[in-house]
């Protein structure tokens, strides 16, 4: 504990926590600029393939259902093999279908590689894992909010860019048809870049990498534990399957919401392309702020309240976005929609951020089982969405129904709750960690 970084110096590259911070957030940006590169670009794909409102539905349920069982898979694969080697193999084999997509020539094509492409949505746990390793308790929970928060804003920025970078290929000359595609191989280099950087420059955890700390005898990640052990262990926590449900409330519909964003306001708006990519991106660019936010507001409120006041927050939360997106899904025209998207993006991303602002502290032995469980759940929550989509008459309906879900689901925030020596335990360390922030502001000073 006492080797974790107990501020965050954001404009340094120095120390390990600083680089493991600056590149987590940049690899899951570009995840999830790949992740999501289609949807912007699905009114176009929908014309050239003759999709029906089914088969979009089953794209979009594909996009998010894979990573369901990859972010369980990949928490342990962390703990056991550490998160550089495990974001490095992510983003270099993840590529390979978003190239994939770019080719596809059929219906069948497209919805098998962007099923797989899923798969890159699991980068978000290995970027809370590096990053809990990294930081001590009083700063972990912004630590963890802003760098997924920073690559989240991947998907605001792939709403925007897209259409844009479609249309500059237009511009010379290319047809629409192979335009998309050309556009597509944008984020597959993108990966490749990264997933380069982050095996040169990163490593595990403050001390070094997992593979030589344990030949020098030093136990570290789930020690002699199974990646299995390590998934049990987590899964036996009902902590965990209630933070599951409202991770599901606050990332799944997130998640959701890049799917159907751009058509919802093409649809409903009759917006162009680009009108519908720029009024999209606004929900995902909030992330750039509002997610770390509300990892913040949690940091700050354990000051003085614990790990009880962390519970109590999420709970605030995700109820009051829950209430914004029963707003959002009566608005009837376009200014309204967006100001009520704003409103509901806002409390949306604080709430993840205050989810992962909370699990560091759910079992500190288990943490890799326990953060790829609850990153899970934010996929269950995406595809019940989809599904629910896929039997409702209109897309308002849908997100209204969704919003009365959410306020149900914010009552497991408050349902988490810790004994009294766990709490005391956290407490000494999150003391611990104040108390040497403070000796080294000191230093500084000096």
């Amino acid at each position: 504990m006492s080797s974790k970084a107990t501020s965050i110096d954001l404009f340094s590259f120095k120390t390990p926590a600083m680089r493991a911070f600056h590149l987590s957030w940049l690899a899951f940006f570009v995840c999830f600029f790949a992740w999501f590169a289609c949807a912007p670009l699905m009114p176009v794909i929908k014309g050239e393939f003759g999709l029906t409102k089914d088969q979009i539905a089953n794209i979009n349920i594909a996009a998010v259902a894979i990573t369901i069982i990859v972010r369980i898979i990949v928490g342990p694969l962390c703990d056991r093999f550490g998160p550089r080697k495990t974001y490095t193999a992510l983003l270099l084999l993840g590529c390979i279908p978003v190239f994939g997509v770019a080719a596809s020539q059929s219906y069948e094509s497209f919805l098998f590689f962007r099923l797989l492409i899923g798969a890159i949505g699991a980068s978000f746990v290995i970027t809370q894992y590096h990053t809990s390793v990294m930081f001590a308790p009083n700063v972990v929970g912004t630590a963890n909010a802003a760098s997924a928060g920073w690559g989240n804003a991947g998907g605001g920025a792939t709403q925007a860019l897209m259409p844009l970078i479609l249309a500059a290929i237009v511009m010379f000359g290319v047809e629409q048809a192979l335009g998309w595609r050309i556009a597509l191989l944008v984020p597959g280099v993108l990966m490749i870049i990264v997933g380069i950087m982050y095996w040169e420059l990163a490593q595990d955890c403050p001390e070094g990498n997992f593979k030589e700390l344990r030949a020098q005898g030093v136990e570290v990640g789930s020690g002699k534990k199974s990646g299995m052990a390590v998934l049990l262990t987590a899964a036996k926590n009902y902590r965990v399957w209630m933070l599951f449900i409202t991770y599901g409330a606050c990332f799944g519909v997130e998640i959701f919401i890049h799917t159907i964003a751009a058509s919802y306001y093409v649809d409903q708006f009759n917006f162009s392309l680009k009108e519908a990519g720029m009024a999209a991106g606004i929900f995902g660019l909030l992330a750039l702020f509002a997610r770390a936010l509300g990892g913040y507001v949690s940091d700050k409120v354990a000051i003085k309240k614990g790990l009880d006041g962390r519970t109590f927050i999420l709970f605030i939360l995700i109820l009051l976005e829950g209430f914004a997106l029963l707003l959002f899904s009566n608005m009837q025209t376009p200014l309204l929609a967006i100001l009520a998207m704003t409103f509901f993006g806002l409390f949306t991303h604080m709430s993840c951020g205050a989810t992962y602002a909370l699990v560091p502290f759910i079992d500190r032995n288990s943490l890799g089982g326990v953060a790829g469980i609850i990153g899970a759940g934010g996929n269950v929550g995406a595809v019940a969405a989809g599904f629910l989509l896929k039997g409702m008459l209109d897309m308002q309906s849908t997100l209204h129904l969704i919003g009365i879900l959410v306020m149900v689901a914010s009552v497991c925030a408050i349902a988490v709750r810790f004994s009294v020596a766990h709490k005391q335990k956290e407490q000494a360390l999150f003391d611990e960690a104040i108390r040497a922030n403070s000796d080294f502001n000191k230093q500084q000073v000096a």
